[in-house]
């Protein structure tokens, strides 16, 4: 029964009890019914709807966070992309195409928090189930994925995360407006002729059009609820008044005030783009107040206006400034700033130059420290900041000729105001943290693109820093400091090649002048005399000889290797130094390979290429690892031990130097221990290959380059050397190989000459016992080499007792002395000592049971007697093989 026609004295009771118990539903705005006067016609814009679904996703998100609920935030994650997507329209009509700050800062933490999760792999296995994980997983790559799209002004947020969002302050802003409003301006409820009745406004409730960025929580609580007996005493003027309210327009002073919050409200989102707009071209900005309580209120007064500038207030205030740094809620680029102003009042007040120099380093040490992580890489607008202050504050130390600058100088023991200037500071490390961070940067960058290039035109600027730090030193001439920075030029020198070095070696420049293998020399021998730890002469050592082999001096090369031993102590060193170690070894094979030296290139590279993990040994790179094998901390130490790009060396060139070298020395080998079954291995890794091959049921033409160098050890194998030359060299080989030579066809050259005789030597121990003489000028012609050549190679192989036979020189003819056994009598020889093997296991069992039978003193004979016909039998076969007796 409706309450308006409600009678009787405990109506009034009932009615109230009614509402305490179940409150009122809001009707739909297209009934009239009683009802509808208690209910406020809500009237929003479609940028709050679409925000306000932006909002009450983002608390979801939130709260499934607190639970760890990863399906329902998968789900929740999905509808807030589709609920962005609808309001992106009113994004570029509102906020001029720029994201919220707000819908940002959910997605830096989400990704945070996945982060997170993800790398807790304990936690993982204990607390999460099967579909969470599921969730999990599709929501780090939805998320990686989705957030590609919003890469700046994730890292624009991740500078400032505790600044406070935009629309936030907006809406407190219009709250205090508007609640300003209500109070100051009179309320008009349509043309009445004598002031209402305030009974009246208990009974009917005040319709307003919301603004904007209001929720209408505040206004739907201005005003109480009615009673029943309030109620039932309304007349229809009330009524009247209440329809009015509800669909008619506001009066003509309420569009003025609305108009003019409108104005106001576009004023000052005007000021705040253009002030956004102005921080990002500057990099920077003003200070400004931030709430949030991270950035200071106002920008702080450097002295007091009537306060007497000198340098000791000055150098107060730089240590002042300098105590903030490394704290909690300090301010770094604000810290930059101050010292820069601190740096102009210094200079203005001509403070000398000793206070200058030491902002300057302060300067240097705060852009250093701009960088939250360590391990990521610095922004290259600050890179460049930081080569350009190194620069100025070096040219200014070397412009002041009375200045000491060292880390044993205390604080108290400075000197500013007069020469000669001492300065507490170090300016090696400051040399050290610019490399490291040089490294960071290009590591960072994509090797094959142009901003690898733009970024490694900067090692000029580099190495131009380091001879000034040079310049310096030697000055002060302190040798523990000068051995640091020659190695520091010496590491960014020793792997670059010097087209100077071969016209030095013709005698092509003139009397005078330097190369870089001058330089090298110079500087290694003093860090070799001065340096009085091991580390850096390891490491100088171990740069020279990577120097000389990249310019084919291999008889120095391998001579400072000789000498230093290092073969022996490397394992103990620190890995950068192993690192060293291991590139120094592939280029000494390198060198020693086109030297044709394939023995020593051989073992020079059989260590490196034995493992598997060339990549990884010579930090160019990570294979994959089984799950457990390398722990998140080990592959994180990993990568920042990697190599630059520019600095690597060619992996398929380094394997096909030791394929092709191991080809010339195993397959000779091979052919003349044919029949040999204790026959060794000399290279696993190309055995391997060859297995590989073997195993193919159908063996196509080669492609890869490993295909090529088995292909061409089958065809030295059977003796054409042609055929194996076609393999090795060729237009395919040339390119992926061959052409990376500096004097590649040179090195083609002597290749080839190599496999010509190595294929000669391979064809007279595999068919030796075929002839009973051979002509060397038939030989010579078969393998196109000179005669002198083939009897040169003859001789050494009868002299080495490779090859049972003489030279006839009236004939020009090899005679074979067949003292070699036959293949029958080979594989008889091979059968022998494999039944000989089988009665000795077979002996050891039997003795093994029969062991009690033994210790009670039974007849011990019989193990006497095996031993006699073991060794009756090794003699017999001595003697088989001397070819003595079969």
């Amino acid at each position: 029964m409706s309450r308006f026609f409600a009678t009787g004295s405990d109506s009034e009771t009932e009615s109230s009890s009614e509402e305490e118990q179940a409150p009122r539903q809001p009707a739909a705005t297209f009934t009239f019914s009683d009802d509808e006067e208690e209910t406020k016609r809500v009237v929003r814009s479609t940028k709050e709807k679409r925000y306000e679904d932006l909002t009450n996703l983002i608390k979801q998100i939130r709260n499934f966070k607190k639970n760890k609920d990863m399906s329902s935030m998968l789900t929740s994650f999905e509808e807030l992309m589709r609920a962005y997507q609808k309001a992106l329209p009113v994004i570029a009509k509102e906020e001029n195409g720029v994201t919220p700050r707000f819908y940002i800062r959910c997605l830096f933490e989400m990704e945070e928090f996945i982060s997170e999760v993800w790398e807790d792999k304990d936690g993982r296995k204990k607390n999460m189930s099967k579909n969470n994980f599921k969730s999990l997983a599709s929501l780090r790559q939805k998320l990686r994925k989705y957030n590609k799209e919003f890469e700046e002004d994730i890292s624009k947020f991740r500078e400032n995360p505790d600044l406070a969002d935009e629309d936030e302050e907006e809406e407190k802003e219009e709250d205090e407006d508007d609640s300003e409003a209500e109070f100051s301006a009179p309320l008009t409820l349509g043309k009445t002729e004598a002031p209402p009745d305030p009974s009246k406004f208990l009974k009917t409730p005040v319709v307003q059009e919301r603004d904007e960025d209001d929720d209408g929580s505040e206004d739907s609580m201005d005003w109480g609820s009615d009673s029943d007996d309030e109620t039932s005493s309304s007349d229809d003027d009330n009524q009247n008044i209440a329809y009015r309210e509800r669909f008619l327009k506001k009066t003509t002073d309420k569009e003025e005030e609305e108009k003019k919050k409108k104005e106001k409200k576009e004023k000052k989102e005007k000021e705040k783009r253009k002030q956004r707009r102005e921080e990002e071209e500057d990099g920077g900005g003003e200070w400004e107040t931030v709430k949030g309580g991270v950035a200071i209120p106002s920008k702080p007064k450097m002295f007091a206006k009537d306060a007497e500038i000198d340098v000791g207030l000055v150098v107060k205030k730089l240590s002042e400034i300098v105590a903030a740094r490394g704290k909690k809620r300090t301010d770094r680029r604000e810290q930059i700033e101050l010292l820069h102003e601190l740096q102009a009042v210094a200079e203005a007040h001509n403070l000398g130059p000793a206070v200058t120099i030491k902002i300057k380093f302060a300067i240097i040490a705060s852009i250093f420290d701009y960088n939250p992580k360590v391990s990521d890489a610095m922004k290259p607008e600050y890179w460049e900041k930081l080569l350009d202050r190194i620069m100025e504050t070096l040219n200014m130390v070397l412009d002041v000729s009375e200045l000491t600058i060292s880390e044993q100088i205390l604080e108290e023991m400075e000197v500013f105001d007069k020469p000669p200037y001492k300065i507490r500071g170090c300016v090696l490390t400051v040399v050290d943290r610019l490399d490291e961070e040089f490294t960071k940067l290009l590591k960072e960058c994509d090797p094959h693109s142009n901003e690898y290039v733009e970024r490694l035109k900067d090692e000029k600027k580099v190495c131009a820093i380091i001879d000034k730090v040079q310049e310096h030193l030697e000055r002060n001439s302190v040798s523990s400091e000068l051995c640091c920075i020659y190695l520091r030029k010496v590491e960014h020198l020793y792997y670059k090649f010097d087209p100077e070095v071969p016209k030095q070696k013709q005698g092509l420049l003139p009397e005078g002048s330097v190369s870089s293998v001058n330089t090298m020399e110079t500087l290694c021998k003093y860090i070799y005399a001065k340096d009085s730890t091991d580390r850096l002469r390891t490491r100088a050592i171990l740069a020279h000889i990577y120097h000389h082999a990249l310019h084919d001096n291999w008889f120095q090369a391998r001579d400072l290797m000789l000498m230093s031993h290092l073969q022996e102590t490397i394992q103990h060193s620190d890995p950068p130094t192993q690192i060293l170690y291991n590139r120094t070894m592939a280029h000494l094979g390198l060198c020693a390979f086109r030297h044709a030296n394939i023995k020593d290139a051989h073992n020079c590279l059989v260590d490196l290429m034995m493992t598997g993990k060339v990549k990884e040994l010579l930090a160019q790179g990570l294979l994959p690892q089984r799950q457990h094998e390398r722990s998140k901390e080990q592959e994180k130490i990993e990568k920042q031990r990697q190599m630059p790009f520019h600095m690597h060396i060619n992996l398929e060139l380094l394997e096909c130097v030791y394929l092709v070298s191991a080809m010339l020395i195993e397959i000779p080998y091979m052919a003349a221990h044919e029949f040999d079954a204790r026959r060794r291995m000399i290279s696993k890794t190309f055995y391997q290959q060859l297995r590989s091959s073997e195993r193919q049921s159908l063996v196509g033409p080669p492609e890869s380059m490993r295909e090529h160098v088995v292909a061409a050890s089958k065809a030295m194998r059977n003796g054409n050397w042609s055929a194996c030359k076609n393999f090795i060299i060729n237009e395919k080989m040339n390119a992926k190989v061959w052409d990376l030579f500096y004097q590649a066809d040179r090195v083609r050259g002597m290749l080839s000459r190599l496999i010509q005789e190595e294929a000669l030597r391979t064809y007279l121990f595999t068919y030796s016992h075929v002839y009973d003489s051979i002509s060397m000028p038939t030989l010579a012609e078969m393998f196109e080499l000179d005669q002198s050549v083939v009897h040169s190679i003859i001789s050494k192989m009868i002299i080495n007792e490779e090859l049972m036979a003489s030279l006839d020189d009236p004939t020009q003819t090899v005679v074979m002395h067949r003292s070699e056994p036959s293949r029958l009598q080979s594989l008889a020889l091979q059968l022998t000592d494999k039944v000989n093997n089988l009665v000795d296991s077979n002996e050891r069992i039997f003795e093994m049971k029969q062991g009690n039978f033994f210790a009670r003193g039974g007849n011990q004979g019989g193990f006497r007697d095996r031993q006699n016909y073991n060794r009756q039998g090794q003699n017999w076969d001595r003697r088989a093989r001397e070819g003595r007796t079969y």
